[in-house]
């Protein structure tokens, strides 16, 4: 069993509720659209799933019916009560208030090692959030996001594609990205202005270049994307880096690939480190 629109409707005025603006509170109202995205997060009776923003349950219940062991993360205190009593039958669902960007994930999710996150993120902390569990939470082997349409298309993005950016060097360094479906605004309660997308994310064991300089790197060339190499990283990178990393000073950012960006923090590190 899912939410219809009316009974979202009826969930909110029972407990005095109405979506609210502050934290991108959209519920999606259409069984067959959470359905669809438990079936796309695979998981079964042996999964351990974490999903954030759980709102009033909608997914939570789809991905309950697997049989999965799901915590549902849920912030807003007057909608963790509704959801408490939604789920208050279904033994496999334990619900965590709290804020996903100030959890102790380590802490949350120290059972086991091999957790899927399932979200419908708020548009303004998606890529953030997203980008912060992909740096600290090892724990999550596999993601299925709801976001942006523009901010999927930005973690799946390809070199030499409009989308390219330090986010997409991000996910492909720790894994693989890749939209494996859209969403219409039609489905949520509110009706929000942008259109939805399903990213999945799946978690591959990374280069050995440290990620710390690497997306320093990263950030620094695509802080001008429009610009050669050499004079986004002027400063940054010596001229003589370029080719010991095999790379083109005269290359723009949206064309290295991971391995390529790889490269050029390896060899920017070891010459730093001979000086």
């Amino acid at each position: 069993m899912t939410h219809s629109r009316p009974a979202i409707r009826e969930l909110l005025d029972a407990a005095s509720l109405a979506p609210r603006r502050d934290l991108g509170q959209n519920f999606v109202a259409d069984p067959n659209t959470v359905r669809r995205i438990a079936d796309l997060a695979r998981v079964d009776a042996g999964s351990h799933v974490v999903e954030i923003g759980a709102g009033l349950g909608s997914l939570t219940l789809a991905l309950a019916e697997s049989g999965a062991a799901v915590t549902a993360i849920e912030v807003d205190r007057g909608v963790v009560a509704v959801l408490r009593g939604v789920l208050a039958d279904r033994p496999n669902v334990r619900v965590v208030e709290g804020d996903a960007m100030q959890l102790d994930w380590f802490d949350l999710l120290a059972d086991h090692d091999d957790w899927v996150l399932v979200a419908n993120l708020p548009y303004n902390v998606a890529t953030p959030l997203i980008c912060d569990l992909l740096d600290t939470v090892p724990a999550i082997d596999r993601m299925l996001v709801m976001v942006q349409r523009e901010a999927a298309e930005r973690f799946a993005a390809r070199p030499r594609t409009p989308a390219y950016g330090a986010v997409s060097v991000k996910a492909a360094y720790w894994g693989n990205a890749k939209i494996v479906g859209h969403v219409p605004a039609s489905v949520f309660v509110p009706r929000p202005n942008v259109e939805s997308a399903l990213v999945e994310i799946t978690r591959r064991t990374p280069p050995a270049t440290d990620p710390v300089a690497l997306f320093a790197l990263v950030r620094a060339g695509f802080g001008q994307r429009r610009k050669m190499l050499r004079r986004s990283l002027a400063g940054v990178v010596a001229p003589e880096t370029y080719e010991a990393a095999a790379v083109s000073p005269t290359a723009r950012p949206e064309e290295l690939d991971v391995d390529d960006w790889c490269r050029l923090t390896d060899a920017h590190l070891s010459a730093s480190g001979a000086e």
